[in-house]
């Protein structure tokens, strides 16, 4: 079966995670370095190529009320990328809260350290977070 993969969209680092829909559980990969968004083109390539996602499901940061904001917009535009260029089924998940509870799951195994040295993997750890609760609700049946 083909991977499913998972993307917290961001503007220097974009989280990453590989999934099953099986077992409804992610697994982090190292994050992307990107650029206003836009991520290192070949490393991106890269991970397409080694993983062939039959789906990549990207959250999408909504205000608490869930109205759209910015970066709603910019990672919507992420996702329509991905399935342009990779011919790729995407989905978008809502991402609210994701970036807080994996924060405070890093920090609880590692302390302070942890979260100060650990940009990449918190946004992957939120990647995680943001594939799983897409498989809870139902996404995984694909």
């Amino acid at each position: 079966m083909s991977a499913v993969l998972g993307f917290d969209f961001g503007t220097h680092s974009i989280g990453v995670c590989s999934g099953n829909p099986d077992t409804g559980t992610a697994s982090p990969l190292p994050a992307l370095k990107a650029r206003d968004g836009i991520p290192d083109r070949q490393a991106l390539r890269r991970l397409m190529e080694e993983w062939q996602p039959r789906v990549c499901v990207v959250g999408l940061p909504l205000n608490m009320d869930g109205s759209e904001q910015e970066m709603t917009r910019r990672a919507r535009k992420f996702g329509n990328r991905l399935a342009n260029d990779f011919r790729v089924k995407v989905a978008f998940e809502d991402e609210r809260l994701t970036s807080a509870e994996a924060k405070a799951g890093i920090f609880e195994k590692g302390g302070f350290r942890a979260l100060r040295d650990g940009k990449g993997r918190i946004d992957s750890a939120s990647a995680c977070l943001i594939l799983e609760q897409y498989f809870e609700g139902g996404g995984g049946a694909l």
